[in-house]
This record gives structure tokens, C-alpha cells and sequence, in this order.
């Protein structure tokens, strides 16, 4: 998904040289240049703020457009480019920021649109995932609540192994989903047995939230509104064993006014076991203790891998203080690599960075994820820059996760990966 393109326009000086024959249009230009980078997030029921599909629609942001994409402002995204490349970064080529320029500057034409052309919305998907699974009934979200975890069992009717290729979270409402984690619950644990299938679950303090949150479990898919859905790589999938169920955990943030969700899961299945398995890790810190006003707090994690493997993404995970994230390894010969830098980080936009080229990493790497944190007043978002801030799930506490993906022979479970030879 490198997103490069060339619009064969003659540049000079770092103008566009656009004669009549060469007048920049919406049909003409800009609506490929949409397609490709931002109707993914500005379509009906996206997370963006107004759909962004038709000319009519764009039209009225056209100043609006030129100026965040001149900015780098949009589309998202966070990676320091002197680290790594990454397959899904959206940012727009030289050539494309300019062409939008052009366009607005030239009055926003539309131009003629083409006998063939169809609106993205009403493109015919290219695949349609092989098993929907829906919650049976909406929740509800009181207006300016403080909301619990939810979690939600949706059994599985599989009766043999399932290999995935493609994972779809749908929320009916992306507006008050912060994130949600989609896990694997495989027939032999005992987790969360108690919960009755299809109902919003909130566990209460004590040994029951202990129970909710340790698991040992495979997790199928991260999801954070704006990112894109989990597509594995050819030859590449991740394993549902036969009996599994899976456990929905969600992030909900209430809003002035009450509002409903019921959200979906899509699964592609391969025709074929897989010639890699695809596992979920994460490291993380639970014993943050952020001062006052402190603007540069740094938490590390660190682990070395017991085998050899394939890192394919990484995606760091903070909250409201959250101001950049690291993500580096030294090799068994003791070089250092940083892998990835996330700055500034994002609450609202929370990414997953896939590498370009997935990278072996040979066993007894060293890997270290770094979060640093903001808790000063000058941080925008922060709600008490007063407070001293320690581990919590909603938005108010922090967080320092950093999941990453790997590949691995399909016969390895996550914990045969962990069994040190």
C-alpha cells in the first residue's frame, strides 16, 4: 500500500506548468488523490468529519484541504521519517500536496467527469469476508459518563481450525470508540466462562477485573477508529482453533449527548494453512507514576525475543499525556536500530505502522519500547496538569502499551513462542 503517484505535470521552479490542455480539475486529478488517501476515514459512518466522495462534497473544503495537506497535517501520520518505511503510510507525494494547491487556488474546478467513474461508496467491494458476527443489542452510552471496559463474548460456530486473513472491527458508531482489542478465547482457558455470550460485560473492582484483564489469549486485531482493517500479507494468517470463541473489549468515551453502539466483526478465512502464523505481542508498563506537571516523563520496557521471527507492524497504544513513542532493538551482536519514533503521538489518531519490508529479527534481540509524557500545562489535552498520573483505563489515567506483530511457522502458538531453546 505505498502511496506514491506520479500526475506526469512539468514542474518548474516548484510551480505546476499547467497550460490549458493541463488545467488541474477535481475529475481530472484531485478524486484520484482522494481515493487513494482519504476516503477511508471521510466516508459516511468514517471517523472523518464530513464525507469527502463526491465534488459537491468537497467543493466547500476546498481552501480547507489545501491548506491541511500543505501543512502535513492530513492525512494522519505520525512516523519521524528517519526511521523505517512503512507500507501504509497515506502522506501525499511533492507532486500530489502541489496538485491539490493548484486546484484550490484555481478556483476548485470540477471539470468532466468520466462515462465509467463510480463514487468509492458506491464501489463494489473486492471480497466479500466470509463470517459477520453482530452483538444482539446496541449498547447504550449515557451522556458525560465515566463507562467501564466492556466486553463481549461472541461465540464462534467453527468446527474446525480457521485461518484469517482480513479482520474487520465495525462500530455502528465510531464517534465514542477509543479503541477495542479482539480477542481469541481458545476452548482449553477459563477466561471470563462465567459471562453470558452477546452481552455487554463490565467487570467489577477486585478479583473479577483481575480475571478480565489477565489473559494469556491471542489477540485477533487491535482497532482504533481511522485505522485501517488487520490484512495479513500474502501466505501470512492468524489461527482460530476449533471450539474458539471470541471476547470483544471496548473502549467507549460518553458524549454530551447519549448515544448506542453495536459493533460487528468481518472475517476472511484462507483457503490453505499458511506458510507463516501471525501473533499479536505487546510490552507493556502498569506501574506508571507520572509527576505533576511534569513535561517530559519517559517509562521503558524492555524483553529479548526467545526465537527467531518476523516483525511485520508496530502500533503504540497511550492516553491523554501521551506526547511520543520508541520502538528499538539491539541485535545479539549488540547493534542498535531504532525500528520506529511516533512524534508527536496522537489520543485521537492512534496508527499502526506496517513495515514496508517485514524484518527478521534473529533470536536474542533486544527489543525496547519507550513512551514519554507530557503532564504539564502546556499539553493541549491534558485534563490535570496537577495530578500525579498512574495506570488506568479511561482516557484521564495512562497507559504504555507498544503491541507488535510477528510471524512464525503456523505450527507455533503463542506459547511455544515464549519457550526459550
Amino acid at each position: 500500500m505505498t502511496l506514491v503517484h506520479s500526475l506526469g505535470l512539468v514542474f518548474v521552479c516548484g510551480l505546476v506548468a499547467a497550460g490549458p490542455a493541463q488545467r488541474i480539475t477535481f475529475y481530472g486529478q484531485v478524486e484520484p488523490i482522494l481515493k487513494r488517501h482519504c476516503q477511508s476515514c471521510h466516508s459516511p459512518g468514517k471517523i472523518g468529519p464530513m464525507p469527502l466522495i463526491t465534488y459537491e462534497q468537497v467543493r466547500p473544503w476546498a481552501a480547507a484541504i489545501r491548506e491541511s495537506v500543505k501543512l502535513r497535517r492530513m492525512p494522519p501520520w505520525f512516523a519521524d521519517p528517519r526511521f523505517g518505511q512503512f507500507a501504509n503510510d497515506p502522506s501525499l507525494s511533492p507532486e500530489e500536496v502541489q496538485t491539490i494547491e493548484a486546484w484550490a487556488k484555481g478556483g476548485a474546478p470540477a471539470g468532466i467527469r468520466s462515462a465509467n467513474g463510480v463514487d468509492a461508496v458506491t464501489a463494489p467491494s473486492a471480497a466479500q469476508p466470509d463470517l459477520v458476527l453482530t452483538v444482539p443489542k446496541p449498547f447504550r452510552l449515557p451522556a458525560g459518563a465515566t463507562i467501564e471496559y466492556q466486553y463481549v463474548i461472541l461465540p464462534l460456530p467453527l468446527t474446525s481450525d480457521k485461518w484469517v486473513t482480513r479482520v474487520e472491527v465495525r462500530p455502528s458508531n465510531q464517534s465514542v470508540v477509543h479503541h477495542a482489542v479482539l480477542y481469541v478465547r481458545e476452548p482449553r482457558t477459563n477466561w471470563l466462562r462465567e459471562v453470558e455470550p452477546g452481552v455487554f460485560y463490565a467487570p467489577s473492582q477486585g478479583d473479577a477485573l483481575v480475571r478480565a484483564r489477565d489473559t494469556k489469549a491471542d489477540i485477533l486485531a487491535v482497532y482504533a477508529p481511522g485505522a485501517p482493517d488487520v490484512v495479513l500479507p500474502e501466505g501470512m494468517a492468524k489461527k482460530i482453533p476449533a471450539g474458539s470463541d471470541l471476547v470483544l473489549q471496548l473502549h467507549y468515551m460518553s458524549r454530551k449527548t447519549t448515544q448506542t453502539d453495536r459493533p460487528s466483526i468481518a472475517l476472511t478465512f484462507a483457503n490453505a494453512v499458511p506458510s507463516r502464523r501471525v501473533l499479536t505481542l505487546q510490552m507493556g508498563r502498569d506501574d506508571l507514576r507520572i509527576p505533576p506537571g511534569d513535561p517530559n516523563f519517559s517509562a521503558s520496557v524492555s524483553g529479548t525475543l526467545p526465537q527467531e521471527t518476523l516483525l511485520i507492524s508496530l502500533f503504540p497504544h497511550m492516553h491523554l499525556r501521551g506526547a511520543a513513542f520508541d520502538f528499538d532493538m539491539v541485535d545479539p551482536n549488540g547493534r542498535f536500530e531504532r525500528l520506529l519514533r511516533v512524534k508527536p503521538y496522537r489520543f485521537d489518531w492512534q496508527l499502526n505502522y506496517i513495515l514496508k519490508t517485514p524484518k527478521l529479527l534473529p533470536k536474542g534481540t533486544r527489543l525496547r519500547w519507550t513512551g514519554y509524557f507530557d503532564n504539564s500545562a502546556a499539553n493541549p489535552w491534558n485534563p490535570d496538569p496537577s495530578a500525579e498520573v498512574t495506570w488506568g483505563e479511561q482516557s484521564w489515567d495512562e497507559m504504555m502499551i507498544g503491541f507488535f506483530d510477528v510471524a512464525v511457522p503456523p505450527d507455533v502458538d503463542k506459547q511455544q513462542f515464549f519457550i526459550r531453546r
